[in-house]
């Protein structure tokens, strides 16, 4: 039965994670990543554990084969023009720790691109097709207690099977468990909040037990919820008869008093402790943070966290992290969400396809809501070798495994099953979406069914909107009035918006639309799209006018590799390589380039997302050969008026919401000439060089600045570190923003010069990159090019303590050289 206000609460799952090489005691995981060998390419009787691989690569996972390189128009520009493809082999040879004699020991892949095969011991435990999704296999009847024991796995991602980059290899981590006979079964603890007041918050617990043992067992199961300080709250035990080989379900209620709720702005996370104990003994230890918080989805009104009205002001990410690659890396996930938060971001949208642990884990500390989504497409392809294929027969293994895996974090606020499937336009489509909606509900009933439609009258006319809880609508800003006259039941959400493209530090007079340009980038005005795609102007102003839809999803949050629209001769209503535009390879779609650097873009959403007075100002002001002619300035800020100021001169103010700014506007259903955006404010400059300034001012008094100085010659580098001091352990990482600055330390704008890197000490250089999409330097590389005048440098430490000491000098032209000394610690 449909349902239109949904309310719910949930807590995190997490273990407890020991460092590697520690010896595992009972109910934890071992983090398994250290120590494979790999191979790109056939390797026949590789399964065998007498295969010899002595020849081949040691490496430490989460590993991304392809992002090595080489970028190729061999390769298919869409899916970043890399090589993914292809047969790829790991094997790990391992002993089991003294304390799993007697033990259940399980092995668990967070994900592996694509088509896993696996194998222990030469026995072969089983496959899973699709890439994105976690899974576990039972190690326990195959392995021997004394000597080496080998686990196998094959990889084979085919070509055209990804609409974007998918990364290759296992890319996620892995984990090894060492448990109890008796003991709480991987994803089978649900925590929900059915009922929370001032008072009180009303805890229930159900987990499934088992018994591996072929013996009966009495046990005591021990639920302990703690506060942020560690405080016991509340504490609940029952005893537990188990069956020799069997498992049963079980629940408890706690009430926890006073309970501080997790929200966006304070996302406290209580710590729930899960034990099992025999005979005195604890022998069985789990731990899940708990988030507070209640959920509810009004028609006519919107989206409720804890009672208040919330707008979702979201960004859809993809799952690669630029330089790195698809390979999972927890420093890279949890900058790029600080990135979106200072955005004024608070929700993400894990297009399209369920997401690493890792993002879902600081998306719950950050205090950011997820829409998880399952699935780009259903039973019918989008490409030749897509999911499509192995779709009828692991959808709803792959869909209750998504929801059971994170159906316990707080930011989870809904679910997904699908984005723009062309099943939308066929009239016996919604059978497939009352399938993928029934498994939803019969999994989590605490939480919203969504999927983003690109054709929403079909999508309605064949039922299928109607499966839905919210409606999600891509690209229909024009039309949401109208749905919701027609439909006065539906709650909506704008899915997936803008898709502007642009690129950082491009600027091209005049300001027109065009499709590509011979430069294969894109202004920074901010006006080009694909024949679906608006500025962001649009969709605030859609907004405004229509109070109940519930928030909007901008495409994407961060650029991300392949999709190169608008260049490669290709969309996505064709298949095939999308090379016409090479070496263009990545993304202009984000206000934010592939490194991480914020375009012009971030600003606008900046100027309406958040609170804290700011104001920007573009272009940049290095205009030599344009003196006297008119330059377009804009200006976006969240102040009520700004004043522009050149060489000191007043050139007037602008009052935000007053006065208003055309801007050239051309995409499906728009029949309205130029748009006045109240959103941007605008003067046109004669150029002459110097100080561009300007002030926003609230209540007539200043509230905030910028100054944009026209540069001189380059005349040096600089390096600015995201953080000074990271952790000594392999994988802690710092961004590192290199810029070329002239002698008074402006920006040159036009810089391109060929920078080199030399790291020392306790760390290395992880990855390079610039954010220009047609950039084909490998990411590997120890040089960049400045592209607008920055790129950056990516560095991973080591395993010891120490000082990494880092220098950037200039190869092509003379620059006065960067040091910089970082800590691991």
């Amino acid at each position: 039965m449909r349902y239109h206000t949904l309310v719910g609460s949930v807590c995190l799952l997490l273990l407890f994670y020991p460092s590697l090489g520690q010896e595992a005691t009972t109910g934890e995981k071992i983090r398994f990543n250290k120590g494979w060998k790999f191979h790109k390419g056939e390797a026949e009787g590789a399964e065998r554990p007498s295969f010899d691989d002595s020849g081949w690569r040691e490496l430490a996972l989460p590993h991304d084969w392809a992002i090595e390189g080489p970028f190729s128009r061999e390769y298919n520009a869409r899916a970043g023009g890399l090589p993914f493809h292809g047969t790829g082999w790991y094997r790990k040879s391992f002993t089991l720790p003294t304390a799993s004699k007697g033990k259940h020991v399980e092995i668990t892949f967070d994900g592996a691109m694509y088509n896993a095969h696996v194998w222990i011991n030469g026995t072969f435990l089983g496959n899973r097709p699709f890439g994105y999704i976690g899974f576990h296999f039972d190690l326990t009847p195959y392995l021997k207690a004394e000597g080496e024991n080998i686990i196998a796995v094959r990889l084979q991602p085919e070509d055209l099977s990804s609409r974007w980059y998918p990364g290759a290899g296992i890319y996620r981590n892995v984990w090894l468990s060492v448990n109890d006979p008796v003991h709480f079964k991987t994803w089978g603890t649900f925590v929900t909040t059915p009922e929370v007041t001032k008072r009180n918050a009303t805890v229930q617990v159900e987990t499934e037990i088992e018994n591996t043992a072929t013996s009966a067992s009495s046990v005591r199961w021990i639920t302990t919820i703690m506060d942020h300080e560690g405080k016991v709250v509340a504490e609940k035990s029952m005893p537990v008869s188990m069956s020799p080989s069997a498992s049963l379900k079980k629940s408890t209620t706690l009430k926890v008093p006073r309970p501080t709720l997790w929200d966006t702005e304070n996302p406290y996370l209580y710590t729930i402790l899960l034990q099992i104990e025999r005979d005195g003994k604890i022998v069985e230890n789990q731990t899940e943070p708990l988030g507070i918080r209640t959920i509810r989805y009004e028609v006519g009104k919107g989206f409720f966290l804890n009672g208040k009205l919330t707008r979702m002001k979201g960004a859809c990410l993809h799952h690669d992290l630029g330089p790195l690659g698809a390979a999972v890396n927890r420093r890279a996930t949890e900058r790029q969400l600080e990135i979106m938060k200072s955005m004024g971001v608070n929700a993400i949208r894990t297009s399209h396809n369920p997401p690493s642990p890792e993002q879902l884990e600081l998306c719950d500390k950050m205090g950011l809501l997820v829409q998880v989504e399952a699935f780009d497409c259903w039973e019918m392809a989008k490409v030749p070798n897509g999911y499509n294929k192995y779709f009828v027969e692991w959808h709803e293994r792959d869909l209750r495994d998504m929801i059971r895996r994170d159906r316990n974090h707080p930011s989870v606020v809904m679910w997904s099953i699908g984005n723009e499937i062309l099943e939308q336009w066929q009239k016996d489509g919604a059978k497939w979406a009352k399938v993928l909606s029934g498994i939803v509900r019969d999994e989590d009933s605490t939480r919203p069914v969504t999927a983003g439609f690109n054709s929403g009258d079909p999508a309605i006319d064949h039922g299928l909107a109607q499966t839905l809880d919210v409606v999600g609508f891509n690209y229909k800003p024009l039309e949401y009035s109208k749905w919701l006259k027609e439909n006065p039941d539906f709650i909506i959400l704008a899915s997936e918006t803008s898709s502007c493209t642009s690129t950082r530090g491009a600027y091209h007079f005049p300001i027109e639309k065009y499709k590509t340009h011979p430069s294969r980038q894109v202004t920074s005005y901010d006006i080009i799209g694909p024949g679906w795609a608006y500025p962001p102007d649009i969709e605030f102003d859609a907004l405004e006018k229509n109070p109940s839809v519930i928030g909007e999803f901008i495409w994407t949050g961060q650029d991300y590799l392949g999709e190169p629209t608008p260049y490669g001769g290709r969309d996505n209503s064709t298949n095939g390589y999308w090379n016409d535009d090479w070496p263009v390879h990545s993304s202009y779609f984000a206000p934010v380039d592939l490194v991480g650097f914020p375009k012009d873009r971030y600003y606008l959403y900046q100027s309406q997302w958040t609170r804290e007075p700011m104001v920007h100002v573009l272009p940049h002001w290095n205009w030599a050969g344009r003196e006297g002619e008119s330059i377009p300035v804009y200006s976006f800020t969240n102040c009520e008026e700004v004043e522009l100021f050149l060489n000191g001169k007043s050139l007037g103010k602008r009052v935000k919401g007053v006065d208003k700014t055309p801007i050239k506007v051309d995409f499906a259903k728009w029949e309205g000439g130029d748009f006045m955006s109240k959103y941007r404010l605008r003067w046109d400059v004669p150029y002459a060089p110097g100080e561009l300034k300007v002030i926003g001012y609230i209540d007539g008094q200043k509230a905030a600045e910028k100054v944009i100085n026209t540069a001189g010659e380059p005349y040096q580098l600089r390096l600015t570190p995201d953080r000074k001091a990271i952790k000594a352990d392999d994988e802690d990482i710092s961004y590192i923003a290199v810029e070329v600055l002239d002698k008074d330390g402006n920006l040159c704008p036009w810089a391109d010069h060929r920078i080199r890197f030399f790291v020392e000490g306790q760390g290395e250089i992880a990855a390079v990159g610039n954010g220009d999409p047609s950039n084909i330097t490998p990411f590997t590389a120890d040089y960049q090019r400045a592209f607008y005048g920055k790129c950056m440098l990516i560095v991973r430490s080591k395993s010891s303590a120490g000082e990494i000491r880092v220098k950037a000098i200039s190869t092509d032209r003379p620059l006065k050289e960067a040091e910089i000394t970082l800590q691991a610690e």
